[in-house]
């Protein structure tokens, strides 16, 4: 008996197990699926294909010639690209463009928390302030770049004005080339702080309560929840709204053109106001995709630049 017992055994631990997961469905059906989530996709897939893949692919052509917009194209290679590299003018765009996303970035998230933490309190009306504060984000850029064009004149300006009551001389905003991309970063930060503060009240309203009550009980003071629970808890909404800022930051143009045009002196002139000057003003539209698709790549980069370092900072616990 124990030799059958221990043959059957033998012969079972030899034998594979079965297969107990679901079997592959046929062919036929494998297609049918993939042709039923096509035709979901299509209202999607068609517009991406003709308004962002198809450009990009265009414009990826286009930077290889030189071309007027009129007469007909004239291959150049990587010409283009070559001079761009070696131009200061595009240089001093990208240095702006810089300039503007280290005086935008803090300034808009500092002041977006503040709103997040203020408002995730229990106010009273806070569900008014939520909506006023974040009226200015669904606003024209250009309605919200001419007020700010004017509230910063240097004339007749309200800033300037109010400034004046305590005595002190107002600078030449958007007209002086010191002051005009300072005038850039205010108007573009006041304008998306409403954003920046949603998305962070969501992530706070996230946040467990229990984890502040354990704090305060261990003597953690307001600053030290803030950075010790806060903030860590928070990584996932601020590394949101870091990459969007900076995507947003690399691509400023509206209010450049119209509350400065990229002067004085050229003082605001950023990469997408170059790309538009290229095409419209100087009739370089093979240059202006060549620098739209530098513009393209330095984007890239830095978005997997972060994607790659939140595995330090950002916690999803």
């Amino acid at each position: 008996m124990t030799t059958l017992t221990l043959r059957s055994a033998g012969a079972d631990a030899a034998t594979p197990p079965r297969a107990t997961g679901r079997r592959r469905p046929p062919k036929g059906k494998r297609l049918k699926y993939a042709l039923t989530v096509a035709v979901f996709l299509l209202p999607s897939l068609i517009p991406l294909l003709a308004f962002v893949i198809g450009p990009m692919i265009s414009a990826a052509w286009t930077s290889l010639h030189s071309w007027n917009l009129i007469g007909p194209m004239q291959w150049v290679g990587l010409d283009n690209y070559a001079h761009l590299l070696t131009d200061p003018q595009t240089q001093q765009a990208f240095l702006h463009t810089i300039y503007y996303i280290v005086g935008y970035l803090p300034l808009v998230y500092v002041g977006g928390l503040g709103l997040a933490l203020a408002l995730n309190a229990k106010l009273r009306g806070r569900a008014l302030l939520r909506g006023a504060y974040f009226l200015p984000v669904i606003t024209s850029w250009v309605v919200v770049a001419l007020v700010w064009r004017w509230l910063l004149s240097p004339s007749n300006g309200v800033v300037n004005g109010v400034l004046g009551w305590f005595g002190i001389a107002g600078p030449g905003w958007w007209s002086d080339p010191a002051w005009a991309m300072p005038s850039i970063i205010f108007a573009s930060a006041w304008k998306d702080l409403g954003f920046v503060m949603v998305i962070l009240l969501a992530g706070l309203q996230s946040i467990n309560p229990d984890l502040y009550e354990a704090a305060e009980l261990d003597g953690a003071g307001w600053w030290r929840r803030l950075f010790g629970v806060t903030l860590p808890l928070l990584s996932p909404s601020t590394f949101f709204v870091v990459v969007l800022s900076l995507i947003n930051g690399f691509q400023v143009f509206d209010q450049v053109y119209v509350m400065t045009g990229g002067g004085p002196n050229n003082s605001s002139q950023v990469v997408v106001q170059q790309v538009y000057d290229l095409t419209f003003r100087y009739g370089q539209a093979g240059a202006a995709s060549a620098l739209s698709w530098m513009l393209f790549f330095v984007i890239l980069v830095v978005t997997l630049i972060q994607f790659y370092g939140q595995r330090r900072w950002v916690n999803y616990d």
